[in-house]
Parts: C-alpha cells; sequence; structure tokens
C-alpha cells in the first residue's frame, strides 16, 4: 500500500464531468384512454405523411433540453416536428445539439396540464422560436376551444383563426386539423386527403381491393348473362329461320 509524506501530491482520481440528460422524468403519463388513443393515432398519421421526407423528425412525449448544461430545464411536447434534422431514433431531443428547436409542437390538454399548456408551455416555446403551437382538448373540457392555434410573430405567439369549414392551418406542416369522428383529423389540401394511419391505410387497400373484385365479379356475371341472352336470343332466330323455311317448303310443294 502506498504512502504518502507530507508535501506529496496525491494523484487525483479522473472523474466523468458530461452533464447526464435523462430519457425519463419518472412522472407516468396519467391521461384517458380517448387522451391516449387520439394522441397516438395523430403521431402515426404525421408520421406516416412524412414517411418520405427523410429530413423530418416526428416524435412526441420526448424529453426536450433547451438550456446547456441544465438538466432541470426540459419540456416534454406530446408532439413535435421538426424539419431538416433527420429521422434517426433519439433518446432525447436536445436543442443546442440539433442546432434548432421543432418547428411545430402540440400539447393534449388534460384537466392536470391546461393551465400549463396555457401558460408556461405557451411562453416557453414562444422564447424558443417554435413557429407553430397547437393545443387539443380531446374532452372538450378544459380548453376555451376544443382545438386552438397560434403562430409566432415578432417572438409574440398570435392566435390563429378557424377556416370556412372549421378547421385550423398550419403552415409549417402544410396541414389542416379539425375536430372529426376520428377525434382530431388532419387534411392534407394539396392532396385533397386525410391523413390516415398506416393501419388505416392498410384497411382502406383492403376495402378497396375487395370493392375492385366485386365489381369484377359483377361485370364477369353481366357479361355471361349478356352471352347467355345473346345465346338464347341466336337460338331463337334459328328456330323462327327453321320455321320460315318449313312454310316455304310447304307453299312450294302446294304449287
Amino acid at each position: 500500500m502506498a504512502t504518502y509524506t507530507k508535501g506529496e501530491q496525491i494523484p487525483a482520481v479522473p472523474t466523468d464531468t458530461t452533464i447526464f440528460y435523462p430519457d425519463a422524468d419518472g412522472k407516468p403519463m396519467a391521461v384517458s384512454d380517448l387522451h391516449r388513443r387520439i394522441l397516438t393515432r395523430t403521431l402515426q398519421a404525421l408520421d406516416a405523411h412524412f414517411e418520405q421526407h427523410p429530413e423530418v423528425y416526428v416524435s412526441g412525449d420526448i424529453l426536450m433540453y433547451y438550456v446547456e448544461g441544465d438538466p432541470r430545464k426540459s419540456v416534454s411536447p406530446d408532439v413535435l416536428v421538426s424539419f431538416g434534422l433527420g429521422k434517426k431514433l433519439r433518446q432525447t431531443y436536445l436543442v443546442w445539439m440539433e442546432g434548432k428547436p421543432p418547428d411545430f409542437t402540440m400539447e393534449f390538454s388534460s384537466k392536470t396540464t391546461y393551465d400549463r399548456d396555457l401558460g408556461h408551455k405557451m411562453r416557453l416555446y414562444a422564447s424558443l422560436g417554435v413557429q407553430d403551437y397547437f393545443l387539443y382538448d380531446a374532452e372538450g373540457l378544459y380548453l376555451p376551444s376544443p382545438l386552438m392555434g397560434c403562430t409566432l410573430v415578432d417572438g409574440v405567439y398570435v392566435p390563429l383563426s378557424n377556416d370556412t369549414d372549421g378547421g385550423l392551418h398550419s403552415d409549417v406542416l402544410g396541414l389542416d386539423f379539425h375536430v372529426s369522428d376520428v377525434g382530431l383529423g388532419l387534411y392534407d389540401s394539396a392532396a385533397d386527403a386525410w391523413l390516415q394511419t398506416p393501419a388505416e391505410s392498410a384497411t382502406a387497400r383492403a376495402e378497396q381491393e375487395t370493392e375492385r373484385a366485386n365489381t369484377a365479379e359483377t361485370r364477369a356475371e353481366q357479361e355471361t348473362e349478356r352471352a347467355n341472352t345473346a345465346e338464347a336470343r341466336a337460338e331463337a332466330a334459328e328456330v323462327e329461320a327453321a320455321q320460315l323455311r318449313e312454310q316455304l317448303e310447304r307453299l312450294q310443294t302446294r304449287r
């Protein structure tokens, strides 16, 4: 065992000074089944919509740290979309590492979160430079309106007005948000189509295939029926021609 006399310098033990940014905050996601289902569907629909755009990152309920060196400064948007980053899987969203905040965030408000969504988070997202911020109240109980949205103008969020059909348009995403039969509908006006989850798209394709098969079967049956009708007419015409020939022969015999 080494001993050190007075005046000798004791070697220092290397320490890891890397700051740890946890990927979970230890808080359970306490929301209703309806809230969770609509949120999950929204994320899946956005993922599918931007699937062919490798530079678009879609995530939700991921811890976003916005002050380098301070792991206490974090927020977890229910939905975030960021352009120009790529789709790599992330444990956390470090704003200074990504080089930018998300372009779009959305919160699904509940009884325990709506006041923070309308207050602290709105101010925070504006200060970070998040261009569009939307809020949705699945139960329709907590926000002034079930669907709200705002966009950043000179560092301040300006409320968006509803379209004539009641939707809210996000210029950043190029999509319209609607309260609909599925809870929250997303519409792509450029494609004139509602966004679907992969499961919904698969179901729609299966239904279309079934419809096409039924249509083809119906056409085949109609063709068969037309063919049978034509055959029956031909047989009738042949019988009629035979009768005429017989009558003609009888007339000729009488002469």
